[in-house]
């Protein structure tokens, strides 16, 4: 990134004893977000990007390259009930560098003040040189009222981005069941909780960040806990803009002179889209130990799934299919759900395993010998309520604070507990046994329970604290993830919490993050630019299957963006005849199988910067391989100019390569080409010489 290496400056102008709020930032007063801030009476602290002024009333501004994106707004808040202390009385504040063992250089400055209520307010915020754009936060209310004062919640980083002409776009990085986009245009009415809770009794959790955006500008909000918290995000389209915070309902009740200190969270002000917020988020949590593995190689081999056969699928129908696959030049073959009696016991189905574990094992090997490798699909944390498992070990459920079981609805299942250390232990040996005994190479594990878990109140687990739970699902893929690596040194695990956002905190632990189910090309490619900033370059993102994208055949989305190749294709029948693969079909396989196997994009490096992708026309996407960079462009019909951003001194050669046309030379200077297209147009430009 080209401002990663800026020098990281504090900005304090004090006024006398205090501050004072000046007319230029009165309520009411038009937006400044044309000029830049010439307050005198403010303190703040930022970098070469972002600025957080605080007023007298620690009311806090937001200022972009020193160009006021908000207002002064009450963003830092304590609930009582209806009430929201909101105003608070500045009473001084301390600055100091600061320097932190992998964060490295900063600035830190906490601001002190008091409401008319009885509450002190302390706000440490930090500025760290290598997380430009970036500002941390830790809010500490102290009950001085002399009487107990009953807690409802906290709001942090509550901001509004004023309005500029063009509109919004947001992105929830949060769970909800209708599987919307994760990147959406901002209707008038727009509004989203973006809770990180459970959203129903299997869906929730998910990356804790939320973003606005226009053109030009974006905040971002968000927590940098080590362990998953159960917290909103809220993001509303407003009269003047587009406005965000973060949330959590903590109910307690302050004593006099007790404290409650609100959990980390982060700003950011950025221009562009949502990509560079979750770098920023990524470093942060990478310098605390959380960050993506590197992905085995056979993680960008291209994939053949069986579940173009559903559940009833046939061995002979799998091992028929297994040439046709690697002819098409696909590597993976897996094997998906229908092979087990049941979610919970996972012991293989008679009907098609008649001599058991010998049969599985026979299977992995005729896939060894067609060339491929054997990947096996499984739920775990589920279990059905007629499974041996629940027979003999109910203790393993999880229970809701009343008591009740968990369902997880697309299996008719009950959730079991992630942090209870014999459900741990269960899957850890089904791990081995897949892997170890029956010989598989990848697991691929599936279903939105994965993702997060409502607290457990199960009296078994003797939990310190109901949200165990919650923070135990990444210790589990921990758990899972090791004892794959185990008993084979770079087995692969992949993880779909089908079509949820993804639960950071999980992903340490998962060398594959697919599409989860995508619900159309658009999907594939806006999850897939949210992935590559979320886990960075050497990570592995998987289109899913070619036939859940625009008229089934789409693999130019996932080509484009430097996903890896999947498909489902049946042949030669299926019960399904739109995925049969057809000789028009093979013939336009192949021909994207080669085409990926030649550039390999998804070991490239992803320019996510380069484009916004709610507000640059044609959608446009780059991959760098060395000096060669590889634009996407999307649209149903696209007739005009367009710009090859991120080009180096020197000259372009420009190809398509899906056609093999020769398209001109471009340089720097001069990087506009016009171009026609339906649906997409592919472009390599290479340096000549």
């Amino acid at each position: 990134m080209t401002d990663m290496n800026r020098r990281t400056v504090l900005k304090v102008a004090l006024g006398g004893a205090g501050l004072a709020a000046l007319p230029a930032v009165a309520a009411g007063a038009a937006p400044a977000a044309a000029a830049p801030n010439r307050d005198a009476d403010i303190v703040g602290v930022g970098d070469t990007s972002i600025t957080l002024e605080f007023d007298d009333r620690l009311r806090s501004r937001v200022a972009l390259k020193d160009v006021s994106v908000t207002r002064f707004d009450a963003s830092e808040v304590l609930l009582l009930g209806d009430t929201a202390v909101d105003e608070f009385t500045y009473r001084g504040h301390e600055t100091r560098k600061t320097r932190h063992p992998r964060h490295g250089a900063g600035v830190e400055v906490t601001v002190r003040g008091s409401s008319a209520s009885g509450v002190r307010k302390t706000v440490k915020l930090t500025s760290f040189r290598r997380l430009t754009g970036m500002v941390v936060m830790k809010v500490t209310y102290t009950n001085v009222s002399g009487r107990s004062l009953k807690v409802t919640g906290w709001r942090s980083g509550a901001h509004e981005l004023l309005e500029v002409p063009g509109g919004f776009y947001t992105f929830s990085g949060t769970t909800y069941t209708d599987r919307r986009d994760w990147v959406r245009p901002m209707t008038d009415t727009f509004h989203e909780e973006n809770s990180l809770g459970m959203d129903s009794s299997d869906y929730g959790g998910g990356t804790p960040m939320a973003s606005v955006w226009r053109p030009g500008a974006g905040l971002s909000v968000g927590h940098v806990e080590p362990v998953a918290k159960i917290l909103r995000l809220p993001v509303r389209r407003t009269d003047r803009g587009a406005s965000l915070a973060v949330e959590g309902d903590t109910r307690v009740t302050l004593r006099p002179g007790q404290k409650l200190t609100t959990d980390t969270t982060f700003l950011t002000a950025l221009p562009g889209d949502h990509f560079m917020p979750l770098q920023r988020y990524r470093d942060y949590m990478g310098d605390i130990g959380l960050s993506a593995p590197k992905a085995p190689k056979t993680a960008f081999d291209p994939i053949w799934c069986a579940w173009g056969y559903e559940r009833d699928f046939t061995l002979e129908e799998v091992v028929a299919t297994l040439p046709k696959a690697r002819a098409v030049g696909l590597t993976w073959a897996g094997l998906d759900d229908g092979w087990q009696t049941n979610e919970g016991d996972w012991d293989l189905d008679p009907r098609k395993f008649p001599r058991g574990d010998a049969d599985m094992r026979a299977f992995t090997r005729r896939v060894r010998d067609a060339g491929m490798l054997p990947r096996l699909w499984w739920a775990p944390l589920a279990a059905d309520p007629d499974s041996n498992l629940l027979r003999d070990h109910p203790d393993m459920l999880l229970l809701d604070r009343h008591g009740n079981k968990q369902k997880v609805t697309w299996w008719d299942s009950w959730t079991l507990c992630p942090a209870y250390q014999p459900t741990v232990d269960y899957f850890v040996g089904l791990v081995k046994k897949f892997i170890g005994d029956w010989g598989y190479e990848g697991l691929k594990a599936d279903g939105q329970h994965l993702n997060a878990v409502t607290p457990c109140y199960n009296p078994a687990h003797r939990h310190a604290r109901p949200e165990e739970s919650t923070e135990g699902v990444a210790r589990f893929w921990k758990a899972v993830y090791e004892a794959a690596n185990e008993v084979k040194r770079n087995a692969l695990l992949e993880l779909c919490p089908c079509g949820t956002a993804f639960a950071f905190h999980n992903l340490p632990y998962v060398d594959q993050f697919p599409g989860s189910d995508p619900e159309s090309s658009y999907q594939v490619r806006s999850k897939g630019k949210t992935m590559k900033a979320l886990m960075g370059e050497g990570s592995s993102y998987a289109g899913d299957h070619v036939e859940l994208s625009d008229n089934g055949d789409d693999f130019a989305s996932s080509y484009g963006i430097g996903a890896v190749l999947s498909t489902k294709f049946t042949y030669p029948a299926g019960p399904d005849d739109s995925i049969v693969l057809t000789p028009e079909k093979e013939a336009l396989w192949r021909k994207w199988v080669n085409l990926y196997e030649e550039n390999m994009l998804s070991t490239g490096e992803y320019r996510g910067e380069l484009y916004d992708i709610g507000f640059d026309k044609p959608e446009a996407h780059v991959v760098a391989k060395g000096a060669t960079l590889h634009y996407a462009f999307y649209a149903p019909r696209w007739d005009g100019p367009v710009e090859l951003r991120g080009l180096e001194r020197g000259r372009y050669r420009l190809t398509d390569p899906f056609t093999g046309a020769s398209l001109g030379t471009v340089d720097a200077r001069h990087n506009t080409v016009r171009l026609g297209f339906e649906r997409f147009q592919l472009i390599i430009a290479e340096p000549i010489g």
